[in-house]
């Protein structure tokens, strides 16, 4: 019996695509660390950006030993050359909130079970302090 084939293909979408091209990119060349994250906080949306811009503010602030980047075209903060916090906007891929993520080099554990990632819709002072108190944690 001869196998059915799909003319339609389910990999990356255009967004995820170019999110691949832009973290191969930054591979590639020598990173201007917090030149190229304002570069591209600048190129935001208007609500993306004031939530970056916070967040950078937030993160520098805390934890001045993090190394401002970007990874994937977003905003990033890596200690020892591995992200740790980073922020990724909404019109990334077109979602209704921006991220703010984790990766597993954070020490934000938590008993057996903890967040890595948190939507954001907009930013509050409790949540910018809970923003803090969070990287400061992450780079404990």
């Amino acid at each position: 019996m001869a196998k059915a084939t799909s003319t339609e293909s389910e990999g990356f979408t255009a967004e995820e695509r170019a999110a691949i091209k832009e973290r191969a990119k930054e591979s590639r060349r020598k990173q201007n660390g917090e030149a190229d994250l304002l570069e591209k906080i600048a190129e935001m949306a208007d609500a993306d950006r004031a939530m970056a811009e916070r967040i950078h503010a937030i993160v520098t602030e805390v934890a001045p030993e993090l190394e401002p980047k970007t990874w994937y075209g977003q905003p990033a903060y890596a200690k020892g050359g591995k992200v740790v916090v980073f922020f990724q906007a909404a019109s990334k891929f077109d979602t209704r909130y921006a991220t703010l993520g984790f990766n597993d080099v954070a020490n934000i554990d938590d008993g057996s079970m903890w967040p890595t990632a948190f939507a954001i819709a907009a930013l509050t002072p409790a949540d910018e302090k809970r923003i803090g108190e969070l990287v400061k944690k992450a780079v404990s």
